[in-house]
C-alpha cells in the first residue's frame, strides 16, 4: 500500500539548504528574507488574554466559544463590509496552512474531481489536492477553466507569491461565474490588511457576492496582521451550507482551536491600533528593501499588497538566489510557487528592521 507521503512533491524548502549555508557564512550574518514568518512582538493585549486564559482544563469546542463567534462576526462586518454575518456563518480553524492541506479531502474530493488555483500560488494548494487523490490544475484567468468536474475554485487575493490584488470587477465576475456553474469557490484572503498600492476587496462583500454568501468561503488568518504565526488562528466566513458539514467533520477529527488561543483570538480581533502599528512596521520595511534592490538591478512586478516583493533581474531564480546568498541574504526562488515564477523570487520583508537595514547596506554597496 502506497504511503500518503508518496502522493506529495518534494518539500521545496530543502532546496535552499546550501544558499542558506551560503549566506550564513557572511561576515555580518544573513539576513533571512525567504520565509515570511513574523518576527515583531506579539501584542500585549493578545499574550494577557492568552495568559488570563492559561487555566483552561477542559476541551474546547471546534466551533469555539460563543464570544469568539461574535469576535468573528463582528470583524467580518467592520473590516470586510460583510453584512448579516451569524454565527452559523464563520468557523475558526487550526491556522490557515490546515485548512487548505485538508479542504479537498473534507469536502469529499477525490479522483475525477478537479481543484484549480491560480498559475503562481502558495504550494499547499496542490498539497491539498494532491492528498485527497484529485486532479488539479492552474489558471491565469478562472473564467477560462472548463467547468466540467471542477469543483474546488481557489482565489488568492492579495497573492502569495506576487502581492497581486483582484479588483472588486474581477472578483464579482468570477464569483458570478462560479455560481453559474455550481462551482465552490473559497477565497485566501490572509493579506487582505496588507494593501499598499491597492485596497483588497473580500468576496464577503455585498458588492461583490450581490448580498448572498451561497457557493462562497473567505479564508483569513491572524498570523500575518496580529504576528499569531505561533498560535495557530484562522477562520472561515461565508455559506453556512458548506460550514455545517466541515464542523461535523472537524469535530469528529478533533481539530480544535486551544482555549487559551480562542482568547486570544478575540482580544486581537477586537483591536484595531496594533494592526496600524504592524502595518506601519511592514511600510517602512516594504520601502527600504524596494528601494535598494531597484538601485541593486532588479525589477518589482505586482507587489501592491502582502508581506513580499517579487522580484526579477531578467535571469534564472536559482542564478538570483546564488547571486544574493554571496551577499548573505537569502530569498526565496519563485519556482517553488509555479512553473511562472522560473525568473523572479520573493523577497519577505518580514525580518527585523536591523536585519533589513543590513540587507538595505549590502544592496546599495
Amino acid at each position: 500500500m502506497s504511503a500518503v507521503s508518496d502522493r506529495l512533491p518534494a518539500f521545496p524548502w530543502d532546496k535552499l539548504a546550501p544558499y542558506k549555508a551560503t549566506a550564513a557564512a557572511h561576515p555580518g550574518g544573513i539576513v533571512d528574507l525567504s520565509v515570511g514568518t513574523p518576527v515583531d512582538p506579539v501584542p500585549e493585549l493578545v499574550q494577557k488574554a492568552l495568559i488570563e486564559a492559561a487555566d483552561s482544563p477542559g476541551y474546547p469546542t471546534v466551533w469555539g466559544t460563543p464570544e469568539l463567534r461574535d469576535a468573528i462576526t463582528g470583524w467580518v462586518e467592520r473590516r470586510l463590509g460583510a453584512r448579516e454575518v451569524t454565527h452559523r456563518q464563520v468557523l475558526p480553524v487550526v491556522g490557515s496552512k490546515e485548512l487548505v492541506a485538508w479542504l479537498p479531502t473534507q469536502l469529499g474530493l477525490g479522483p475525477g474531481d478537479r481543484v484549480a488555483y491560480p498559475r503562481l500560488a502558495y504550494p499547499t494548494y496542490e498539497v491539498g489536492a494532491r492528498l485527497a487523490r484529485a486532479e488539479y490544475e492552474v489558471y491565469d484567468d478562472p473564467t477560462a477553466l472548463d467547468p466540467e468536474g471542477l469543483k474546488l475554485l481557489w482565489l488568492n487575493s492579495p497573492s502569495n507569491p506576487t502581492g497581486k490584488v483582484l479588483s472588486k470587477q474581477e472578483l464579482t465576475r468570477i464569483v458570478a461565474w462560479a455560481r453559474s456553474h455550481g462551482i465552490l469557490l473559497f477565497s485566501d484572503e490572509c493579506y487582505l490588511e496588507l494593501g499598499w498600492e491597492a485596497d483588497p476587496v473580500s468576496v464577503l462583500h455585498p458588492d461583490v457576492n450581490g448580498g448572498s454568501y451561497e457557493g462562497i468561503v473567505a479564508v483569513h488568518s491572524l498570523s500575518k496582521r496580529s504576528n499569531l504565526a505561533g498560535y495557530r488562528a484562522a477562520f472561515l466566513a461565508g455559506d453556512p451550507e458548506v460550514l455545517a458539514p466541515l464542523l461535523e467533520i472537524r469535530k469528529h477529527g478533533g481539530m480544535m482551536t486551544s482555549a487559551p488561543t480562542q482568547a486570544a483570538v478575540i482580544a486581537a480581533l477586537g483591536d484595531d491600533d496594533h494592526v496600524r502599528v504592524q502595518r506601519d512596521r511592514y511600510a517602512a520595511r516594504r520601502e527600504a528593501l524596494r528601494s535598494a534592490l531597484l538601485h541593486h538591478g532588479f525589477r518589482i512586478e505586482h507587489s501592491e499588497a502582502s508581506l513580499y516583493l517579487w522580484a526579477t533581474r531578467g535571469e534564472s531564480c536559482w542564478d538570483t538566489v546564488a547571486h544574493l546568498a554571496e551577499l548573505g541574504i537569502l530569498v526565496a526562488p519563485g519556482d517553488f510557487y509555479g512553473e511562472a515564477g522560473e525568473s523572479h523570487v520573493r523577497v519577505a520583508f518580514t525580518a527585523t528592521d536591523e536585519r533589513v537595514r543590513e540587507a538595505v547596506r549590502r544592496l546599495l554597496s
